[in-house]
């Protein structure tokens, strides 16, 4: 069985993040975003193909060093098509019932028991479903008791949601689906092809835990406490890494960073990071190989890689380019 990964867009909120490193790359919990997708998948599913565009060098470099037990595939989309011509494009490699799943959703789904409730179904497609308080900033769907779409509506306003199940982002699908998608310009899946399902057998499927939508740094942030909650952990601290400190809660540090007598909580720092003595970093993320002299301020602040912070400087409610971008 094959996924499909959806791994384009710029990352343009994610930004200065970003900048240097494509949006499925980014660590979380020291571990690449679209990692995370993969390893939750069935291990029914021994192929996997990312759509992606930018950046897309990066992502075919990790993956030719990467061990992982799927085949993996990194497909060129030539330009931006939307989640739904971003599969039409890749339809040569799907002729049986596929997983069509955003590289940036963070969840507790169980795709082997999602499969299991769409083959007992029978129908064209499913999609997950998630319960949210306030739906206005989404696209939402109502189902049948047999779980069945019904009607969907895209991001009600005030008294007009007729549901508050939102679309996941993790989609099962048959390959006749493709037909109904047109060639050679950008669909949205989600607008255009899956109101166009529903007399097919479209279904809902709710779970519960959590869900994370890990398009901007905030929402990264809340993945990186919701997965230490998960795990039982305040910290996490990569491999041949020096903490010669207490470090304080919901702390993330990569692999070969040097951290001594600093004051560090609610942070997430990348790979190779040194902060040095009498520094704080608080609600902030640290990019690779950030340097950090003694007795910095950072609060509240995104610090893009290879950046070298002075002593005595404080930076506050700020995001740190990096010294130089490229326009991709």
């Amino acid at each position: 069985m094959k996924a499909v990964i959806l791994s384009g867009g710029f990352g343009t909120r994610m930004r200065p993040l970003t900048y240097t490193t494509p949006k499925p790359l980014l660590p979380l919990l020291n571990k690449p975003l679209v990692m995370h997708v993969i390893d939750s998948l069935p291990e029914e599913v021994d192929e996997v193909v990312l759509a992606a565009n930018y950046k897309i060098d990066l992502l075919r470099d990790f993956f030719d060093e990467v061990e992982t037990d799927k085949n993996v595939h990194v497909v060129d989309e030539p330009e931006p098509r939307g989640t739904g011509g971003a599969v039409k494009n890749i339809e040569e490699y799907l002729d049986e019932t596929f997983f069509v799943i955003n590289a940036d959703i963070i969840s507790s789904i169980d795709l082997e028991a999602y499969l299991d409730f769409f083959r007992s179904k029978g129908g064209i497609g499913a999609i997950s479903a998630w319960r949210v308080e306030d739906p206005s900033e989404f696209g939402i769907m109502e189902t049948d008791d047999n779980h069945r779409i019904k009607r969907f509506q895209e991001k009600p306003g005030p008294g007009e949601a007729f549901s508050n199940l939102v679309n996941a982002g993790h989609y099962i699908l048959e390959p006749e689906v493709l037909d109904r998608i047109p060639s050679d310009r950008k669909v949205s899946m989600e607008d255009e092809i899956f109101p166009r399902l529903l007399d097919d057998g479209l279904y809902g499927y709710r779970f519960k835990g959590y869900w994370v939508d890990c398009g901007r740094p905030s929402s990264l942030f809340k993945a990186h406490r919701t997965l230490l909650d998960e795990k039982g952990k305040k910290t996490l601290i990569g491999d041949r890494s020096v903490v010669d400190t207490e470090l304080g809660d919901y702390v993330t540090v990569g692999m070969d960073c040097t951290l001594e007598g600093c004051d560090v909580s609610n942070s997430m720092l990348f790979d190779g990071v040194e902060i040095s003595k009498g520094s704080t970093v608080e609600n902030s993320i640290l990019g690779y190989d950030v340097v950090v002299e003694e007795n910095v301020t950072i609060k509240d602040s995104i610090i893009s890689d290879e950046l070298y912070i002075e002593s005595g400087e404080k930076i506050i409610g700020e995001k740190l380019e990096p010294s130089e971008v490229e326009d991709d």
